[in-house]
């Protein structure tokens, strides 16, 4: 009988390895098809017209082209767009984070009359796309005289995210609320509370939510274009959008490529810097 289990077992393991294997060759090739046109990208903004024209697929430059990049930050349209996205993302992270946590505070550890009822209806807000409430949108903004202009852009995200309350609210049940109680003892308000004993217990959930948030807003393109006409007013990626338009008639493919390589790069370093973190709270806020 023990003979047969070692042969038994020496099956299963070899199976076990061969499917590792295919499961790690198929990953692989996944991660390749994922990785290559970002890639091709990056090699493209080093190219010559005549190397990307050609119809031939080549993915090493030859001869390099250096110069498309700092072509790229001579033009005064992309530089305003950074700032512009700057403009935006300071605010919206500072205010909307800050409401966004009190908000979850109030939904995890406060009791008040149909506070689950009132949680669940703006959950289900999550479930409205916007191409929707686009047009709503920008009729009741351009009766606030609105368009054209930032705010449309900054004012209704002070207000709070609903994805971010979510996340914090899932972060803080995992809190016990004796904390709460100890609190009430010692003759603590909720927003001392809150300030003093819950927001440095939920940092790092918070600084993953604004590195996400920071990512979407950085990476917006629909609503900046909806809302803003004047170039003065746009952000980055409407104005890679304006270069897309107007240099691939000159086929310049390399500045548009160089373009999109600086517009990327904040988003993938916070990323790297933080992936870990960033799946350790989206996994622990997703099992609570």
């Amino acid at each position: 009988m023990k003979s047969k289990d070692l042969v038994s077992s020496g099956i299963t393991s070899k199976k076990e390895k061969t499917i590792n294997i295919v499961v790690f060759i198929l990953l692989a090739l996944g991660a390749v098809a994922m990785v290559f046109p970002f890639f091709y990208m990056v090699m493209t903004s080093f190219m010559t017209k005549n190397q990307y024209l050609s119809g031939q697929l080549r993915v090493i430059p030859d001869p390099w082209v250096w110069g498309k990049y700092s072509e790229v930050m001579k033009k005064g349209n992309f530089i305003s767009g950074i700032l512009n996205t700057v403009k935006v993302e300071i605010p919206v992270l500072l205010i909307g984070g800050f409401t966004s946590s009190l908000a979850a505070f109030a939904f995890a550890k406060m009791n008040f009359r149909a506070k689950g009822a009132i949680f669940m209806g703006l959950l289900a807000t999550i479930m409205i796309p916007f191409a929707v409430i686009m047009i709503p949108q920008y009729v009741m903004f351009t009766k606030f005289k609105w368009t054209d202009t930032l705010l449309p852009l900054i004012i209704p995200p002070c207000f709070g995210n609903i994805s971010m309350v979510f996340f914090l609210r899932q972060n803080l049940t995992s809190i016990p609320n004796d904390l709460m109680d100890a609190a009430k003892l010692d003759g603590c308000g909720y927003f001392r509370t809150f300030a003093q004993i819950f927001f440095p217990l939920m940092k790092g959930a918070v600084g993953t939510q604004i590195t996400l948030w920071f990512m979407a807003i950085w990476n917006d393109y629909l609503a900046p274009t909806i809302f803003l006409r004047s170039e003065a007013n746009w952000t980055l990626q409407v104005v890679i959008r304006s270069f897309n338009t107007y240099y691939s008639i000159q086929s310049d493919y390399a500045l548009i490529m160089a373009a999109s390589v600086i517009a990327m790069l904040p988003t993938i370093i916070l990323f790297f810097c933080f992936q870990r973190v960033i799946i350790e709270s989206v996994a622990i806020s997703g099992i609570k």
